[in-house]
């Protein structure tokens, strides 16, 4: 009778024998569970397998397996004496590499390599985990001075021998370059500026796309893929698509080509004037957004920047994120355009009404309006109109009095405040108010008495190179521009500070709030 304790033991073995599994063989496994140090690993034999997680991991330091799938490893020890199989994947790894390499000199197919460091006459080369040596005789079809460069390089190889008794295995990548040499050569034959050919897509970097020619590369730049402009190459291009293109630029010697795609259709920008003329208004989509402003797709392949300025009327710092979107539709206006540079000026807020023109339809210079204290500065005060306009009391103008620091003490931000309309400035976008004129205007009430074009007296109290300054009443001044002056010497010499000239009362100057006259010519 066979002892409880050697019986499994027995069993076990006979099931092993059954399998073909031997130390050294390589067999399947599933992976069970990962931890921190481990993943744990079924292979049907008597326990499971604890491989250490490093050998599961890639050149970047990531994890390339997952719970559930089915691995290769090597059995090392069927049974340690503790009841546990000792497995190894990196042995697999290497073993599956081996019968790669092995494969790919018997069909002398190229592969890829990554050159790890320099050894004495060549390199180190890492391909799937297993050293080989690439000799420099080998490098290259001719002599390279320094080829330190290619140190770190993921390089297309080929293997010219192999021996696994010796663990040696040596590379050439001069075999592969001979090959594309030819081949380049014949895809250069035909190659002239301004033909069109055919090609792939080998690789999307931010600065454009290098396309296969069939032996030779070609660059594509960002600004060669679209009339319009776009963020990325990857917006537009896809890795491996066939793509028609124009030779741009063939240097021959060097054997570098520039390729465009845009240029295989018009430049929409030839005739936008005539067809965008100044003032247009169209309907565009907004492709883009940034801190300055925002960029509006007018047509395909053409786009105009909206600055901020030009999006609302009354708010100068808009958030443009807060009231557009992407692909939004909005109208716009045609501002300027820029054809030479390729620049277009859009507006938004030209679409709607001038809400500064608008006031000036309304109200009249003199109007009483009534607003809301905004904000109080050292120069004057802000008020709140409607249509989110606002108006500037000037420090002048709140009181008749003489200015002191006390004049302003009296108002609060947010008190509703009656005003007078002084002037509107439609192009400076600017409403001057006044509080004094609501109480008292002493110009108005000098018009009042008198006549235009009637005859009055106003004492000179200063000459200078702008002009004179007369008082013709108290708080009631005018002012004789130097232009209608036509003897000035004669005013600067013979007439003193207080001497009287006749005027002709002409009307008001409701912004300066001074009386218009002119001198009376007076006969020779």
């Amino acid at each position: 009778m066979i002892k409880k304790d050697n019986y499994f033991a027995e069993l076990f073995y006979e099931n092993t024998k059954k399998k073909k599994i031997y130390i050294g063989s390589v067999i399947k496994g599933k992976i069970f569970n990962i931890n921190k140090n481990n993943v744990i690993v079924d292979t049907g034999l008597k326990s499971e397998s604890y491989i250490p997680i490093d050998e599961f991991k890639n050149i970047n330091g990531d994890i390339e397996v997952k719970i559930g799938e089915i691995i290769d490893v090597v059995l090392d020890v069927i049974e340690d004496g503790y009841g546990i199989t000792i497995l190894s994947r990196e042995k697999a790894k290497k073993f599956s590499s081996w019968l790669f390499l092995e494969e790919s000199k018997r069909q002398d197919k190229h592969i890829k390599g990554i050159i790890s460091s320099k050894v004495k006459g060549g390199f180190n080369i890492n391909i799937n985990g297993i050293q080989a040596f690439l000799p420099g005789s080998l490098i290259d079809m001719k002599s390279i001075k320094d080829p330190l460069f290619l140190e770190g390089m993921y390089i297309s190889i080929k293997v010219v021998k192999i021996d696994k008794i010796r663990n040696n295995i040596v590379v050439s990548r001069k075999n592969t370059i001979d090959k594309k040499y030819l081949k380049k050569n014949k895809a250069l034959k035909d190659v002239i500026e301004g033909k069109e050919i055919i090609g792939i897509i080998k690789n999307i970097t931010e600065y454009g796309a290098f396309i296969d020619l069939g032996g030779i590369d070609g660059l594509l730049h960002i600004t060669d893929i679209s009339w319009k402009r776009i963020q990325h190459p990857n917006d537009i291009l896809n890795p491996g698509e066939y793509v028609k293109l124009k030779v741009l630029k063939f240097d021959r010697i060097n054997s570098k080509m520039s390729l465009g795609l845009k240029q295989l259709t018009d430049d929409p920008w030839k005739r936008i004037k005539n067809i965008y003329p100044k003032k247009t208004k169209i309907l565009g989509k907004v492709t883009n957004i940034t801190e300055y402003g925002c960029f509006v797709e007018i047509k395909e392949g053409i786009e105009g920047l909206v600055h901020t300025s030009e999006i609302d009327w009354v708010n100068k710092n808009v958030n443009i994120s807060k009231i557009l979107k992407l692909n939004d539709k909005v109208e716009v206006i045609v501002l300027s355009i820029d054809k030479p540079r390729k620049r277009i000026s859009l507006g938004i807020k030209q679409c709607i009404s001038n809400p500064w023109y608008q006031f000036s339809k309304i109200y009249n210079l003199g109007d009483k309006i009534e607003g809301y204290i905004k904000s109080i500065t050292s120069f004057g005060i802000f008020v709140s109109l409607e249509n989110q306009l606002d108006g500037l009391i000037h420090i002048s103008d709140i009181s008749w009095k003489p200015y002191n620091s006390k004049i302003l003490s009296k108002y609060k931000k947010g008190d509703k405040i009656s005003v007078i309309l002084l002037n509107i400035d439609i192009k400076k976008e600017r409403i001057s108010l006044g509080i004094k004129q609501i109480e008292y205007n002493p110009v108005s009430d000098y018009m009042s008495s008198r006549e235009i074009n009637s005859t009055i007296e106003g004492k000179i109290i200063r000459i200078d190179n702008n002009g004179i300054i007369l008082e013709l009443e108290k708080n009631v001044k005018t002012h004789i521009e130097s232009s209608e002056i036509l003897d000035k010497d004669y005013y600067k010499e013979n007439i003193y500070y207080k001497n009287s000239l006749k005027l002709k009362l002409l009307g008001i100057d409701h912004k300066k709030q001074t009386i218009k006259t002119s001198i009376i010519k007076k006969k020779k």
